[in-house]
């Protein structure tokens, strides 16, 4: 397999944090995506803002939404488009795996009607429909985004296998088995990391877990002000998220040699992976 890391949605400008010990520019946020390219088809992570987001964003994606992430609203950076400029048929998407299910996370999954859709069963129950357990429900999750009624594949957090001191770490169904789904709740009820194996160790992508790659730095710990302020107020549930964050930050300095970590929305992450594409086994 190969990947392709792809930016499926740029949104508000952020400045690098003054702690960095490198120059590096501002940027606009991301929507960090993966498109791997299996012998038999094309799989998915995450999908960013899709066509109906860029084409009716107020009702697709809702003005609260649109305040807070000043969207820049391109149809060439939807998944769909892009997927057809790297030379593929869309309908070889077969497969999407969902980190959550967010405006953010989710917005190009009818873009791809046909293709099933694997997520954690909690998730799925706090998301369609949402029952507003908790402030951000109403803005963070949108019906557009499942109202062709997708193909849903579930995954309970309760069966799966340890992975680098993660627990519950199962295989996805009729996928690959190097790639992984691991269970990272706190974000959302039913957020996960989804992983990849290639020839030089992992790909972990970590979606929300964490923002700003500051994070996972074992020495400071360096959050991004502005990015700290989102991820306090989208939380679900603060204990395990920071627990979460907490063994992603060891897996980090224990393993930095076998898995590379990415974030959904740091710019400077995708950048560093973007070219060339990775060879995956």
């Amino acid at each position: 397999m190969r990947v392709h890391h792809l930016n499926c949605g740029s949104m508000r400008e952020i400045a690098p944090d003054e702690s960095e010990r490198r120059p590096l520019p501002t940027k606009p946020a991301v929507c960090h995506c993966l498109l791997l390219e299996a012998e038999d088809r094309l799989i998915v992570v995450d999908t960013g803002l899709g066509l109906t987001d860029v084409r009716h964003p107020e009702e697709s994606l809702g003005l609260e939404f649109l305040g807070r992430a000043a969207p820049l609203l391109d149809e060439n950076e939807t998944l769909l488009r892009q997927v057809e400029r790297l030379g593929f048929d869309p309908a070889d998407v077969r497969d999407i795996v969902l980190t959550h299910l967010d405006l953010d996370h989710s917005g190009g999954v009818p873009d791809f009607p046909h293709a099933r859709v694997h997520v954690h069963q909690a998730e799925l129950d706090a998301a369609v429909p949402y029952h507003g357990r908790h402030p951000e429900d109403r803005i963070r999750y949108r019906s557009a985004h499942w109202a062709h009624e997708p193909h849903w594949v579930t995954y309970a957090e309760t069966a799966g296998d340890p992975w680098f001191g993660f627990d519950a770490v199962r295989e996805l169904r009729d996928l690959p088995a190097e790639i992984l789904l691991i269970p990272l709740a706190g974000h959302t009820a039913g957020h996960c990391a989804v992983a990849a194996q290639a020839d030089n160790g992992w790909l972990l992508h970590a979606g929300d877990a964490y923002y700003y790659h500051g994070e996972l730095d074992a020495q400071g710990q360096r959050p991004h002000p502005l990015m700290n302020v989102l991820a306090n107020a989208t939380e679900v549930e603060r204990p395990l998220r920071l627990g979460n964050l907490a063994r992603l930050r060891e897996l980090h300095r224990d393993h930095a040699d076998t898995v590379s970590i990415v974030s959904a929305h740091d710019p400077w992450e995708l950048a560093e992976h973007q070219e060339p594409a990775a060879d995956l086994v």
